[in-house]
């Protein structure tokens, strides 16, 4: 045990804190609790393809009680400006939200998302007549768009959603008999003067096969619900991440005024528990078509050629995991692989990097006379956190350890306003990491893990108890209330599906998302 200067002393605990937080990161929980943007060389090329966040609950919306919620977004850091040509999806990519309902790491069912881009005019989009030409605008929409007119837009973005049982390759594939219509993004207050009521049209009852209750789907952009201080964070850890040291501030979301593009989708419990004990796992993949020729001679339907098998380039469920857990040399091929195959990167959880780079950097600052991260090699408490679930909670009755989001779906929805955005931490079974809310304030959950928190007591039913994967004595600042200062709750966000705020405008820049 390394013996550390006295931890009441206030410049201990802020240096403390600041390398608290990046082992947080590093200890291989912090993948599973935070935001996932541009996280491995290959995927910064193809951000239409960049999954950011994957939440999975229990749907808490009143009247809802009998269903679960999935919400995969993409298309990291939107700027609500980011004009003229906005956050389109790639027409010539599959997203798939994939869910195993009896723990072997394979999927069961997957809900795929294929979607289609067209101008309206016989491909010309929005035409005005000038002198004796007509001529295409160069804009996506030629005025206000409204809930019941939508006749100034100039494109129209749709998709299909087909449902796989078994294998998302050869399984059986249903396809939905209907076309669903993305919502244009939120330009700005006078392109779309009531964008809340033009995108809540394309919100749709969908009924399911295997289903007998309808469930619910939207896809559009959506103000990003995911709260961290990005910048300090990735410049070495560049705050005092303490309870006391740190204001509670929402300027210190850097994400506070970012959109994402939202796939959310509404299922009733019956249709994704399968044969398992009811607990199920999940994850998101996007892939694209394994070759791509750049057409000289390019135009708006075939911008390049297109061929050969679908290749997955985007994987997500606890997100982080490949940012700061994964080796750099295998980022990419963590993205293309599947929960199955996960014993190849299970070295970079068992035994993380991250906490060993934090003694580096902060052991002298700290005064400490050894290793201050935690030493139960292997982290058999971050193996259960994201690669197992724990025993009672949302463990599956098939043991398989894999990178996917857990769960139980038996554990009822606690109310907005009784949520702890501390989850199972805040003695509330139906938060992370038993699945994940919106509300979850996972970044201040990772921290406190990531260093050990599993060491110590947590409240379990309302009793102090240790989990028995590691000892107080493992986890030197284990104990410490860590927190980035970028608060979120159930209360941020909206109390019905999709849950996730009503976009920022692009214009005025001022006016903010809606609850």
């Amino acid at each position: 045990m390394p013996k550390l200067i006295k931890t009441n002393s206030k410049a201990f605990r802020n240096l403390l804190l600041a390398g608290s937080m990046m082992a947080v990161a590093g200890a291989g929980v912090a993948p599973s609790w935070a935001s996932s943007h541009r996280e491995a060389p290959a995927i910064t090329e193809t951000p239409k393809v960049d999954g950011t966040d994957f939440y999975m609950f229990r749907s808490y919306e009143p009247g809802r009680e009998g269903f679960v919620t999935f919400i995969a977004n993409y298309q990291p850091l939107q700027a609500p400006y980011g004009g003229p040509n906005y956050f389109t999806m790639d027409p010539d990519a599959i997203y798939e939200i994939h869910i195993d309902s009896d723990g072997d790491a394979v999927e069961d069912i997957t809900y795929s998302f294929d979607f289609d881009n067209s101008l309206v005019n016989d491909g010309q989009g929005v035409t005005l007549d000038i002198g004796d030409e007509t001529v295409p605008i160069p804009l996506r929409y030629a005025g206000p768009v409204t809930a019941g007119d939508s006749s100034n837009l100039a494109e129209n973005e749709t998709y299909q959603l087909t449902v796989i049982e078994g294998d998302r390759k050869s399984g059986t594939r249903t396809t939905i008999d209907q076309t669903f219509v993305k919502p244009l993004d939120n330009v700005g207050n006078k392109t779309l003067p009531d964008y809340e009521a033009y995108a809540d049209q394309y919100m749709y009852d969908v009924t399911l096969p295997g289903c007998s209750t309808a469930g619910r789907v939207f896809v559009g952009q959506r103000a990003d619900a995911f709260a961290v201080n990005l910048g300090e964070v990735f410049d070495l850890v560049n705050l005092v991440p303490l309870e006391g040291s740190i204001e509670q501030s929402e300027a210190n979301n850097e994400l506070s005024d970012s959109n994402v593009t939202t796939f959310a989708l509404e299922v009733p419990i019956e249709c994704v528990t399968g044969n398992g004990n009811g607990v199920i796992g999940a994850w998101t993949t996007a892939s694209l078509p394994q070759a791509s020729l750049k057409d000289p001679t390019p135009t708006y339907e075939d911008p390049s050629l297109q061929g050969g098998a679908y290749v997955q380039v985007s994987r997500l469920s606890a997100p982080l995991v490949n940012e700061i857990v994964i080796g750099l040399p295998t980022k990419d091929l963590f993205n293309a692989s599947e929960p199955k195959d996960d014993a190849q990167a299970a070295v970079f959880v068992t035994n993380p990097t991250f906490p060993a780079l934090i003694d580096i950097l902060f052991r002298d600052a700290l005064g400490a006379d050894g290793n201050i991260a935690p030493s139960n090699i292997p982290r058999t408490d971050l193996v259960a956190a994201f690669l197992t679930g724990f025993p009672n909670v949302n463990q599956q009755a098939t043991v398989t350890a894999s990178e996917m989001m857990r769960l139980n779906t038996a554990i009822a929805a606690t109310p907005q306003a009784a949520q702890s955005n501390l989850g199972v931490a805040g003695d509330d079974l139906a938060g992370f990491p038993n699945g994940r809310r919106p509300g979850d304030d996972v970044v201040d959950i990772e921290l406190r893990v990531a260093m050990g928190a599993l060491c110590y007591e947590i409240p379990v039913n309302g009793t102090p108890t240790n989990l028995g994967y590691c000892m107080p004595e493992d986890a030197p600042v284990g104990d410490e209330p860590f927190t980035d200062g970028a608060p979120v709750t159930a209360m941020d966000v909206q109390n019905e599906f999709p849950y996730l705020n009503t976009p920022y405008p692009g214009s005025p820049t001022d006016a903010g998302g809606e609850g």
